[in-house]
């Protein structure tokens, strides 16, 4: 089954949280990875951003032209909450 070329915000998540402070091509790296395939800069930022707004990941300037994000405690507590759910279903 191939995977879908939309990285879906929970993913950006376990990448994030995997990361210490990770730049968003970094990100976008990670993902291309995953997805076998490239992301999309218009595709990955939005997204990005939606996170941030929900204050699941923080973002910071590392300099003029670089952002960082870093997961918030509601953005790990998303993840918990996500692996006991597939925890109920999958072994």
């Amino acid at each position: 089954m191939a995977r879908q070329d939309i990285p879906r915000q929970h993913d950006i998540l376990y990448v994030i949280a995997s990361q210490s402070d990770p730049y968003g091509l970094a990100i976008k790296g990670e993902l291309e990875k995953y997805y076998e395939n490239e992301i999309n800069h218009g595709r990955l930022y939005p997204n990005l951003d939606e996170v941030v707004d929900k204050g699941l990941v923080e973002k910071g300037q590392l300099d003029r032209r670089t952002n960082y994000y870093a997961i918030t405690d509601e953005g790990e507590q998303i993840i918990e909450d996500r692996r006991e759910l597939e925890s109920q279903y999958i072994d």
